[in-house]
């Protein structure tokens, strides 16, 4: 099960004007409980006026070798959104030796080291998971290649710039580097301009043999991947080659399914070994039932876009608002995010464990 744990702050390094990155240290005791898979999250809590609110943001850091000991720090990006209670702080507030509440990696925005092609479409802060994954597979697979297309506003803009610089001139046979700006003209490579499917279309298969790709991650705003999601449908990739992490998803980019909900429900969930039954209140997400009597219940965005709450559907029926975690194969298996799913039928099980 995922817990929280008070971690120090090791460093804070400016990336941009509107983004910062963040070192954690963990302590020997911990470090087994931090491994971590190259791609996966951590979820950082804090409270404001008695009000617990908590953000997700990826480790850019590579993974720990699996065969040695867990990881002694962990690094993460942390780009400003407008408004953003968690975001403002760690620009402006947070100093090395503070220490976060940060919860164990969860994820499954993953790549396994093994021999291949891959690729990735990123924009923006989406660039976060996908640094650790290209690091570690480089590191850990000598016959591995990696194809790496981002979008960023400006060249000031874009996070982890030198660290990205740094792996081309490490790897410089293996990692094809492609960098687009949305805002500002280049002096070499591709014009400035947004990555959308039908540039996308075009532009992916003069840059490297897209049949051959054993895996693409698609990672940043809900456009972008949506944009290059329709893009490999159309040049004939596989679904189940491509793999997606949503950021930034606005209020209306997809719209909640709509039906009918019994006038009484209950929920029965197991979490780290136990279980319950309890009313479902109107209008409650099945999470929000299980946080009343099961605070240790595991969330971090409740928009549908981490998956930190999935949970296996063991019994009854429920509809999902939206769902931008999950992969079509795991709710083909009966995963759904708590945090999205209402009740369609009087009883519904819930296992957390599975």
């Amino acid at each position: 099960m995922a817990r929280f744990h008070p971690l120090p702050v090791a460093a804070v390094d400016r990336l941009t004007d509107d983004s910062v990155a963040l070192t954690l240290t963990v302590p020997p005791e911990l470090r087994e409980e931090y491994r971590h898979a190259p791609g996966q999250h951590l979820a950082l809590r804090r409270r404001i006026d008695g009000t617990e609110i908590r953000r997700t943001y990826s480790i850019c850091s590579p993974a720990p070798d699996p065969a040695g000991e867990g990881p002694e720090s962990l690094r993460v990006g942390v780009r400003l959104v407008e408004g953003g209670a968690f975001s403002a702080y760690a620009l402006k507030e947070i100093n090395i030796g503070d220490e976060l509440d940060v919860m164990t990696p969860a994820g499954r925005f993953t790549l396994e080291p093994a021999p291949g092609l891959y690729a990735a479409v990123v924009g923006g802060s989406g660039i976060t998971p996908v640094l650790s994954i290209v690091a570690t597979l480089l590191a850990r697979e000598p016959s591995a290649r990696f194809c790496l297309i981002r979008s960023d506003r400006t060249a000031a803009s874009t996070m982890f710039l030198e660290e990205v610089a740094d792996l081309k001139d490490r790897y410089p046979e293996r990692l094809q580097l492609v960098t687009v700006l949305s805002r500002e003209e280049q002096q070499a490579g591709l014009p400035s301009g947004r990555l959308d499917r039908e540039r996308l279309t075009g532009l992916l298969p003069a840059l490297l043999p897209v049949e051959r790709v054993a895996g693409w991650f698609l990672c940043g705003p809900y456009g972008l991947v949506q944009g290059a999601e329709r893009a490999l449908r159309e040049l004939g990739v596989d679904r189940a080659r491509m793999h997606q992490e949503i950021f930034h998803v606005d209020a209306g980019s997809a719209p909640a399914a709509s039906a009918s909900a019994p006038a009484h429900s209950t929920v029965t969930a197991r979490l780290d070994g136990r279980g319950g039954t309890w009313p479902v209140r109107e209008g409650e997400s099945l999470l929000e039932t299980v946080l009343r009597n099961r605070p240790d219940a595991p969330y971090a965005c409740k928009g549908g876009v981490c998956g930190t709450c999935r949970a296996f559907l063991v019994a009854g029926e429920v509809r999902m608002d939206r769902n931008f975690a999950l992969e079509t194969e795991e709710t083909e298996a009966g995963y759904v995010l708590a945090c999205q799913s209402h009740p369609l039928t009087e009883r519904v099980e819930l296992d957390f464990d599975r």
